[in-house]
């Protein structure tokens, strides 16, 4: 038989479900359950607002600092980082139970942050590079929108039982740990590599479709300034202007929207091209970002969360596997490059959120600046084609 036919003849389905099961906990859960329990926690008095934006500022800076880490491990290494991510966020997680300190509580989502930056990259490097599996992107991807789904969900029922903001983080570490047992006997390095049928990358052939790498880290480097206003402060935001919404149940929406959408957007990649499919992803996304800023009605909030959270995921469909076309022209590792800068957008993102918020005590200005920066990276793609 044909060794070639051997190799290609199945994609690593069930590799591709554990990836995405990878992303469920480490970004799902390890990164995002914390908006839906932020809300709760300050109702509690576990901790200020501002001791809130301070923990997210160190959740943002640990996946800074994790993603740049990744620039320096080889793709070998991808399947074991990908254990070790998902097995530090379950620890992270329970940890919150015990009620840390405030120094306690900023060092442990640092700690959150580097794991998830490390699932994102190791789990994406495994399954697109190692396991050479493009076309198992929007799998892998909706495990994020799937992780912040069922962790709002889980809040959600503990919240319905009575549960408070403890328990509920020890509920969420159990949960993220029974979905690591799902994942783990499928990471691991592949006994032959597969190989897509050569039609499946005609879009990165398509002429003008491609992006160039350092484009590429500035586009997405907005794109997390873009999004991450939205991303952290929604449910709380709900909370604040409309309290007799149940802002975890809207946040949950959020993680539901961006499930299907990696799908779409995949399908809308492989038409049309990264360029043609990054613009009206970021275009649509910036309309959602700003539309609470337009108008603070449920409906607002609710279109936001779905219009956000159907993108926002979605760029890294588009972006990854766009990167791993144009990643033989760099000599760095050009996943946990786009990474970095992702996370710094992040990090600024909250920090000029702060200072406009003081001034004007509003979060309107802030989404505005997000939806900016999001038709900014758009302009990108005007400036100059990839060879």
């Amino acid at each position: 038989m044909d060794s070639t036919f051997v190799r290609v003849r199945r994609a690593p389905i069930l590799e591709s479900l554990a990836g995405a099961l990878i992303l469920a906990v480490g970004m799902g859960f390890g990164r995002f359950s914390f908006t839906g329990m932020y809300p709760i926690m300050v109702k509690e008095a576990v901790m200020t607002v501002s001791v809130g934006s301070l923990a997210a500022s160190a959740n943002y800076a640990g996946y800074l600092l994790g993603a740049l880490a990744m620039s320096w491990v080889g793709e070998r290494h991808s399947a074991r980082l990908s254990k070790i991510a998902i097995a530090g966020t379950v620890v992270c997680l329970a940890a919150l139970a015990f009620h840390p300190s405030v120094s306690m509580l900023v060092a442990t989502r640092f700690v959150a942050g580097v794991m998830s930056a490390v699932s994102l990259v190791a789990a994406s490097v495994w399954l697109l590079h190692v396991m050479g599996h493009h076309h198992g992107a929007p799998i892998l991807y909706a495990g994020v929108g799937a992780g912040i789904a069922i962790s709002a969900e889980f809040v959600v029922f503990g919240q319905a039982g009575g549960l408070g903001s403890s328990t509920l983080w020890l509920l969420l570490a159990a949960a993220s740990a029974a979905l690591c047992a799902l994942a783990w006997p499928k990471i691991a390095p592949p006994s032959a590599p597969y190989e897509a049928p050569a039609h499946h990358a005609q879009h990165a052939r398509r002429p003008g479709s491609t992006i160039a790498p350092w484009l590429l880290v500035a586009m997405y480097g907005l794109a997390g300034f873009g999004y991450i206003v939205t991303a952290t402060y929604l449910p709380l935001l709900i909370k604040t202007a409309l309290p007799q919404v149940n802002a975890v149940q809207v946040w949950a929406a959020f993680g539901l929207a961006a499930v299907p959408s990696c799908f779409a957007w995949h399908a809308l990649h492989e038409r049309l091209g990264s360029r043609a499919a990054i613009v009206a992803n970021l275009v649509l996304q910036a309309i959602g970002v700003v539309l609470p800023a337009l108008a603070h009605t449920p409906l607002a909030f609710f279109g936001s969360a779905v219009l956000v959270g159907g993108t926002f995921v979605g760029t890294v469909t588009i972006i990854m596997p766009a990167a791993k076309h144009v990643a033989h022209a760099v000599r760095f590792n050009l996943m946990a490059t786009l990474t970095a800068a992702y996370g710094l957008g992040q990090i600024v993102g909250p920090l000029l959120s702060d200072r406009l918020v003081a001034h004007t005590h509003s979060f309107d200005q802030p989404l505005v600046a997000a939806g900016i920066a999001l038709v900014a990276a758009v302009s990108l793609c005007a400036v100059r084609r990839s060879a």
